[in-house]
């Protein structure tokens, strides 16, 4: 048995550049986070050596890998030439939908499951590199590359994108005293909505090969992750929050999908309660809102944010990994 996991994520500023649209014009960059929540896959031989044996939020029992439905079970079986006789499983912390990259993260794990399935030992970058073919090249979904090197990689990382599609992964050396105060400034609160990701994005796509403002919108947001990323290195924790501030009225003038009115009302509330600023996570639309707020000011934060569901959380440092194998 094998037990594999991937670490969710979540960003700070750069969203958008990492979509092929973007940085094919100019270079991306997104500064994120990995957190200690999880997406795990077990693998198993199954009794049955002529059968694929798959569960996740349903059953499959096939014959025939081009007869799953899952399609990144699908593919990664046909990319990895698995053969019958193998039962497949998934577990995860958080649902899918809520712009933590869950989708990166099951693809992350998956494929590590496969190899060590196959006493393959991957790389990072190896994982983070394929499982950008198996979502983007092979399921042609409409997304960036920045959540499978969140998903592979772990800690904090600065993440350019070039335009011929290499990936640099920087990870962040931050002090303990830096890396403790910005973990315990950071607030995740879930709105109450899921959203498919793809539908938003493909806005974004659109938008950024139709309209040069949309383009000019995301080279903001990259100039302020190269930003962000100089405050975490200088140890300026506040001007990161209010950096935070800055890139979510940058970001919601993308497209209209990004925020809604009860989201910003939540946000709203929460910056009049003394947060310096934040995010929605991921593509927008609904998921996770991320709140930067000082130690000082979060009993009248949490108070004002009552109503929402807080996921108390870590940074995970680790990245993808084999838990368990026997």
């Amino acid at each position: 048995m094998i037990v594999s996991c991937a670490p969710f994520r979540v960003s700070f500023a750069g969203g958008g550049s990492d979509i092929a649209s973007f940085y094919r014009k100019q270079r991306g960059a997104v500064l994120s986070c990995a957190i200690a929540k999880y997406s795990f896959i077990v693998v198993h031989p199954y009794f049955n050596a002529s059968k694929y044996h798959l569960k996740y939020a349903r059953t499959e029992l096939v014959d025939h890998v081009e007869d799953i439905e899952h399609p990144l079970l699908r593919e990664a079986l046909r990319m990895q030439n698995i053969d019958p006789g193998i039962e497949i499983a998934s577990v995860a912390d958080i649902p899918s939908g809520t712009g933590l990259g869950s989708s990166s993260s099951f693809s992350v794990a998956l494929l590590n499951a496969l190899y060590a399935h196959r006493r393959i030992f991957a790389p990072k970058e190896a994982l983070a590199n394929e499982a950008c073919m198996l979502e983007i090249e092979r399921l042609g979904e409409p997304i960036g590359k920045q959540d499978q090197y969140a998903a592979a990689y772990g800690g904090i990382n600065f993440i350019e994108f070039e335009q011929h599609g290499g990936v640099t992964v920087q990870p962040l050396v931050l002090p303990t005293a830096t890396v403790s105060e910005l973990e315990g400034n950071l607030l995740l609160y879930f709105t109450g909505s899921q959203r498919d990701a793809r539908a938003v994005l493909s806005h974004q796509v659109t938008a950024i090969k139709e309209d040069p403002r949309t383009v000019a919108r995301i080279q903001q947001m990259v100039d302020l992750s190269y930003e962000m990323r100089d405050l975490l290195l200088a140890g300026d924790l506040d001007a990161f929050g209010e950096a935070l501030h800055r890139g979510w009225e940058m970001k919601r003038g993308i497209t209209s999908q990004i925020s809604n009115s009860t989201i910003d009302e939540f946000y709203a509330r929460a910056r009049e309660a003394g947060a310096t600023g934040g995010k929605l996570a991921g593509a927008g639309g609904g998921g996770f809102l991320l709140l930067y707020c000082p130690k000082s000011v979060q009993p009248r934060v949490r108070e004002a944010m009552s109503t929402l569901q807080n996921l108390e959380f870590r940074f995970d440092w680790g990245g993808a990994r084999i838990a368990f194998a026997q």
